[in-house]
């Protein structure tokens, strides 16, 4: 009598398994090079695999650069949504809770150094990726974090502890005053206190907008 649990076969495990190899090699050596300058030589000797098995997934480098940056997008807005959700979830102190959503927005997370890196190759190489590519990215990651922070700015209104006429706007609002960078050497990270200070005063001018009036 056959399993009516289906089971996948070793083949299709090991498909999967290339494919995962394939689209890692390729966000580090992205990461690294960039766009242009990436190669599908090195992808294959960083993910371990022939430049014969990357073209049996993916047709050229643009189709592979396509799915890569879709691919580390959806993992980190689902960190991001989740923080997004912890932090601002039942808060009752607005500025307290919206600074501890702030650090933890603002503190790079070590596991996605090559996205953050990758994500400034795409931004000093717009003109040598596809619309479509950075559109999928668009919609996949920073458009996806957004809506959901859209919505928790939204729950605080109607709570009465923000004062918001465009969640949409609101929550681009926060998330610009919150990312944390050094204006004069981007690639050189703030200590923990300047992040801090910095976090802090960033969300001090959101509510100095979006505090409700005293007179309401």
């Amino acid at each position: 009598m056959m399993s009516s649990r289906a089971t996948a076969s070793p083949r299709s495990g090991g498909l999967v398994g290339k494919r995962r190899a394939i689209l890692a090699g390729a966000l580090t050596v992205f990461a690294r090079d960039g766009y242009t300058r990436a190669s599908i030589d090195a992808i294959a000797i960083v993910a371990g695999v022939s430049t014969r098995t990357i073209y049996n997934h993916f047709a050229d480098k643009e189709e592979l650069f396509h799915a890569v940056i879709q691919d580390s997008a959806t993992q980190v807005a689902e960190a991001q949504v989740e923080q997004i959700d912890q932090c601002l979830t039942g808060i009752d102190d607005i500025e307290s809770g919206l600074i501890e959503f702030g650090l933890a927005w603002a503190t790079p997370r070590a596991e996605y150094e090559n996205h953050v890196a990758l994500v400034r190759q795409i931004n000093a190489e717009l003109h040598h990726i596809s619309r479509a590519t950075v559109e999928a990215w668009q919609r996949t990651g920073p458009q996806r974090v957004l809506r959901e922070l859209a919505y928790h700015m939204r729950q605080l209104a109607e709570r009465g502890l923000l004062r918001v006429d465009d969640p949409d706007r609101a929550a681009l609002h926060l998330a610009l005053l919150v990312t944390v960078s050094n204006p004069s050497l981007p690639g050189v990270p703030l200590t923990q206190e300047e992040i801090t200070r910095t976090v802090t005063a960033g969300v001090r001018t959101f509510l100095h907008g979006h505090l409700p009036r005293q007179d309401q």
